[in-house]
């Protein structure tokens, strides 16, 4: 077809539309080439794992995931305790970042716009910074080598990211709503678990989704409170594959990783669409 004869509002392919579009394929192949070479090196023997870049094995084998969901203990023990962990985090800052978020966004208290800059102010405060004086809290308690230290502060709405998150969401919706369910004789808890925890479906999936990915990746606070292996998650189970004497076994430590980034990969693939739209219908106040 001619340019003349070509209906109205359409544009021939240009060579700007093609230098954007494998502008965008090649920036989409160097980001996803590592998972696929290490899951192409997941099915490689030892020997031919750094042999060559190419992610397809050679001689392709199973072994490494076998081998490696038993070596250095049970793997298995390793993903429940993630899950287990990573679930408890994710009902406590659903429902007590809700709460905080509500109280914040609808009550009427005093201190209240101090209180929420001091609030946003530990957004920027170094997780480092407060590490020492948290680990002898909980050493006092009795919590050091549980998954109390890691469970129990979500339950205390101390992820401010998620408390703004869910303030922006709320004040977005009307306040109509607020008096109408006062004048229906609801109190402000009734008001918010029948009201507006309701409304706020795609912040909480939001925040349930980032929840559990940040947890289920966290390596550095489970390494500090967890010491028993029979308390390893897996970020832990995967440290023991590598050896600083060199011994390693980099078969079995992709194997597991690709295990590992299965539940992620799931998860980010199912609620993709909620969490755009949850942080864009949050960020904006309506």
């Amino acid at each position: 077809m001619s340019v003349l004869n070509r209906p109205a509002g359409t544009t021939a392919p240009s060579w700007r539309r093609f230098a954007l579009h494998a502008a965008l394929a090649a920036g989409a192949f160097v980001t996803v080439y590592p998972l696929l070479w290490m899951t192409g090196s997941s099915l490689k023997p030892e020997n031919e794992i750094f042999g060559g870049s190419s992610p397809v094995p050679g001689n392709p084998t199973t072994e490494h995931y076998t081998e490696g969901w038993s070596a250095g203990g049970d793997f298995g023990t390793y993903f429940l305790n993630s899950l287990t962990i990573s679930v408890l985090a994710v009902i406590g800052n659903v429902l007590a970042c809700s709460m905080a978020a509500y109280a914040f966004a609808r009550l009427d208290f005093r201190f209240r716009k101090l209180w929420f800059a001091l609030m946003l102010a530990t957004i920027m405060l170094p997780y480092h910074a407060v590490l020492i004086p948290q680990y002898f809290l909980f050493h006092e308690l009795g919590w050091v080598n549980t998954i109390l230290p890691l469970v129990i502060p979500k339950f205390l709405a101390t992820d401010a990211f998620f408390v703004f998150l869910m303030v922006q969401f709320i004040r977005s919706l009307p306040p109509e709503l607020d008096q109408a369910a006062a004048i229906d004789g609801c109190n402000p808890f009734q008001t918010y678990r029948r009201l507006i925890f309701p409304l706020l479906r795609p912040a909480l999936v939001t925040t349930a989704a980032f929840t559990f990915i940040w947890t289920y990746e966290d390596f550095f606070s489970q390494l500090v409170y967890l010491n028993d292996s029979s308390q390893y998650t897996v970020p832990l189970g995967l440290r023991m594959f590598l050896n600083s004497m060199g011994d390693s076994s980099y078969g079995q430590l992709f194997a597991m990783s690709v295990l590992t980034v299965l539940p992620v990969f799931v998860l980010f693939v199912l609620f993709q669409k909620h969490l755009v739209e949850g942080i864009s219908t949050g960020s904006v106040k309506g």
